[in-house]
């Protein structure tokens, strides 16, 4: 990749010299007509194509000189889904070449950048590999499945020096800076509390179901991939994996690591001292799930406190939001989420910080997608919304959260070695183990 962009943008200054001029087909013009210059193609794979890999590749297709040439997904009934839908996008389908195993995908020179949208328990090994084979990538969130794994993925992109920018698209959406600017103003007074939630009265688990054996088209051998083997079962493939440890780590890795984030950004991204956690299958116990559908998590940082909050099938979490961070100060509460933000002022203050909801309008995930691909171009890796140091904070954070609730324990946290003081709780849930003969890569 780095030698064609060079090739590319070296040949474009040279096109731009008058003694070219002449000499140029008819044909290479139309290329400066249509205003996308060679070294602005930009060609991306995708892995993982039946959820938000499917959302970003579509954002991506938004970009002039952007081009999807392949993807990848281990169900051929998703993929020949997704070749519908570029046709009926007015892209030609038949020039994307397909795949059943990502790693054949990233051996194809012609693809520049990965996208990840694979279950959670696959992105860390997909991203080092792409890097290793010197693509850019942008992995969908949570980056990784372990603390130990948000640890390599960050050590790799440093060592191939590639731009990995993570799906966490509410940092490209213009009312989150806001709100942060005004939080980190003062205005709020002394902020002891933050509170984030998640009810999301939509998502529930699946039924129990029997096991069989698994869809026409599906290569779930590949699925597991470096998980535990276990039998089919509908409802924990495709959406469900989200409810299972194997794979992923429910509402709090899934929704925690948009919400936390900004949370942590508010308060300057500290790192906690210690976490605790309270929850279970309270509210559908009959259905097939292993992560908790009620969650309490408490984190203690220097001055402040961050509560976690989260809950499956209610829609009415605090303030009456499904969803939200609350930055509460002495002086007022700012309360933030997708919709918008707004400021309740503390009866009594001395300062005047009253300020009506105010709506966001702007498209996150398009936005975080033009950033992605300006630094794509400009290798200026500083100016990434979401990097990979980024999510994997984050990510890190949420883990902590889930791993105070499997241990049953208040877990203190060693800030100089980067892991808990328990040993056996380091040793049982710091690292993934990997099974099928899979290996994390070495950064």
């Amino acid at each position: 990749m780095n030698s064609r962009r060079k090739f590319l943008q070296n040949s474009t200054a040279l096109l731009g010299g008058s003694m070219l001029v002449s000499a140029i087909d008819n044909n290479a013009f139309a290329i400066f007509k249509n205003r996308i210059a060679p070294s602005d193609q930009l060609n991306i794979g995708a892995i993982g194509v039946n959820g938000m890999g499917w959302a970003d590749v579509t954002a991506a297709l938004k970009i002039p000189g952007v081009n999807l040439v392949a993807i990848c997904d281990i169900d051929k009934n998703v993929i020949e889904r997704r070749l519908k839908d570029l046709t009926k996008m007015g892209k030609d389908a038949s020039k994307v070449k397909t795949y059943g195993d990502y790693r054949q995908l990233l051996d194809n020179k012609d693809v520049d950048t990965v996208v990840i949208g694979t279950p959670d328990h696959w992105h860390a090994m997909i991203m080092m590999h792409a890097c290793e084979a010197g693509k850019d990538v942008y992995c969908e969130k949570p980056v990784g499945n372990s603390i130990g794994e948000c640890r390599a993925m960050v050590a790799a992109q440093q060592r191939y020096s590639k731009a990995v920018q993570c799906g966490q698209w509410q940092r490209s959406q213009q009312h989150f800076k806001d709100a942060v600017d005004y939080v980190q103003s003062g205005v709020l007074g002394n902020i002891r509390t933050v509170k984030v939630w998640c009810y999301q009265g939509w998502m529930k688990p699946g039924p129990v179901v029997p096991d069989t054996a698994p869809p026409n088209g599906v290569d779930y051998t590949m699925w597991l991939g470096p998980a535990p083997i276990r039998p089919f079962n509908a409802s924990r493939f495709h959406f469900n994996f989200r409810w299972f440890w194997d794979y992923a780590g429910g509402l709090m890795t899934d929704w925690g690591v948009h919400l936390l984030d900004y949370g942590l950004l508010g308060m300057k991204s500290p790192t906690p001292k210690s976490v605790s956690a309270l929850g279970g299958r309270f509210a559908y116990p009959e259905l097939y799930e292993e992560t908790p559908d009620t969650l309490t998590t408490l984190y203690e940082f220097d001055g402040f406190n961050m509560v976690w909050d989260s809950a499956m099938g209610i829609d009415n979490g605090s303030y009456n939001r499904d969803h939200g961070i609350a930055y509460i100060g002495n002086n007022g509460t700012l309360i933030l989420n997708r919709g918008g933000w707004e400021v309740i002022e503390e009866k009594g203050s001395k300062n005047k910080v009253n300020k009506p909801f105010a709506p966001s309008t702007d498209n996150g995930v398009d936005k975080h997608w033009v950033n992605f691909v300006d630094v794509v171009k400009s290798r200026k890796f500083n100016e990434l919304h979401c990097p990979i140091q980024a999510g994997a904070h984050v990510a890190t954070v949420a883990q902590m959260g889930n791993i105070a609730y499997r241990s049953g324990k208040k877990l203190e946290w060693d800030a100089a070695k980067e892991q808990f003081t328990d040993a056996a709780v380091n040793k049982e849930y710091f690292m993934k183990e990997y099974h099928n003969g899979y290996k994390l890569p070495k950064a």
